[in-house]
């Protein structure tokens, strides 16, 4: 999936997948574990106790952990364990003993059984999870780092536990008339957004090269969803509306143009952590519902100095509640703070949105930062964390 930021996020990949991995080795020796327990239960009390439980435990807890062989040798040690005990016993041809065996000769079948089961579930998942990699990366693939001269992050985060894309997009792309970016929420959930994402990137980038005029690109948007809506037979099969923020940074020229569809406003923070809410004088209905009202668009004018960041995002994160119910407020958290760059914007930004709402997230989070370098900036600034001090996690 898209990440938070190339800056920290592969320290907490790192130790997700390290505790996972430690998790993983004890739970491993459980099998063996029991085994041992069973013996040492079976020789420490009298014959009339048993320790067949732990025996048929033992491959149980095997099977979707280990692979087929190793099901098998636990299920081949639990059952020699209770043919060992029963001789040390005195009871193999005991009614109790041939009964305790056949219980966990059983229990071992079923075992293997659902180690095949698992086993081949796992593959399954792995290869649709495959193809939902493959169809992020065609759909939203991460920008490059730099575009004609501007620092670029881009971070998505779906709600939905081990989803790969939904119905948030973002895009940048160098053109003949500067760097145009786009930020969208589509209406909805599942594929039918993801086939609507897809409709206006398309349409996007076809646009962004070939319109002199960011109004123009978002004309080019409004005709294409309803072009695929009218192929469909109504524009509810495409999601219905999608809320936009078209952008545009000419070369060299300092300034920022956008054109709002209805999308929350940008943020631009300054070098010296001043910051300014880019809202629309106008509202505007989001693309897919231009049937409902005929005026033009009319793209908003911006500085863009030296040192500034360009962020861009999806409801996802206004929308973002804590425990109380209040909801996330970038521009209150962000105001007076430094990043040395979009990536490190984005990774604390992630960072305190999960803080805020507890790791608990209800809906997909695109968020987008576009950075033009000063003259003589170093690479590095320090970085001055998102949470204000005494504010709890």
């Amino acid at each position: 999936m898209v990440g938070l930021g190339r800056q920290g996020r592969g320290d907490r990949v790192f130790d997700a997948v390290a505790g996972s991995a430690v998790v993983r080795r004890v739970v491993k020796t459980l099998p063996a574990a029991l085994i041992a327990l069973g013996l040492l239960f079976d020789v420490l009390t009298p014959p009339s106790f048993t320790g067949s439980p732990f025996f048929s435990a033992a491959p149980l807890i095997a099977a979707p952990l280990f692979t087929l062989r190793g099901t098998v040798i636990t299920g081949i040690a639990a059952t020699f364990a209770v043919i060992v005990l029963h001789i040390y016993n005195g009871t193999t041809f005991k009614v109790e003993a041939m009964t305790e065996l056949a219980t966990v000769l059983t229990v071992c079948g079923l075992a293997s059984l659902i180690n095949i089961v698992v086993r081949r579930g796992t593959e399954q998942l792995a290869s649709a999870r495959g193809i939902a990699e493959a169809a992020q990366r065609a759909v939203l693939p991460t920008p490059a780092e730099r575009i004609a001269g501007l620092r670029v992050s881009a971070s998505y985060e779906a709600a939905q536990a081990d989803a790969f894309i939904g119905g948030d997009l973002y895009a940048v792309q160098d053109t003949p008339y500067g760097v145009r970016l786009a930020v969208g929420d589509v209406r909805g959930k599942g594929l039918g957004a993801v086939e609507a994402v897809a409709v206006v990137l398309g349409a996007f980038r076809e646009a962004a090269e070939s319109e002199p005029s960011l109004e123009g690109v978002a004309r080019r948007l409004e005709l294409a969803l309803a072009r695929e809506g009218a192929w469909r037979g109504s524009l509810d099969a495409v999601e219905g509306f999608t809320t936009c923020v078209l952008g545009e940074i000419p070369l060299g020229a300092g300034l920022l143009r956008l054109v709002n569809r209805g999308h929350p406003g940008p943020l631009l923070l300054y070098a010296n952590g001043d910051l300014v809410e880019l809202s629309p004088a106008e509202p505007a209905l989001p693309l897919g519902m231009g049937d409902l009202g005929g005026w033009p668009d009319r793209a908003q004018e911006w500085s863009f100095p030296e040192g500034a960041t360009l962020l861009l995002y999806t409801d996802g994160l206004t929308e973002a509640r804590d425990g109380a119910g209040a909801f996330y407020d970038p521009a209150a958290r962000l105001r007076g703070r430094v990043f040395s760059g979009p990536d490190e914007l984005l990774s604390a930004l992630a960072d305190d949105v999960r803080r805020h709402t507890g790791g608990a997230a209800t809906d997909d989070m695109a968020l987008l930062a576009v950075a033009r370098p000063g003259a003589g900036q170093p690479d590095r600034r320090r970085t001055v964390p998102v949470v204000p001090k005494g504010d709890g996690a």
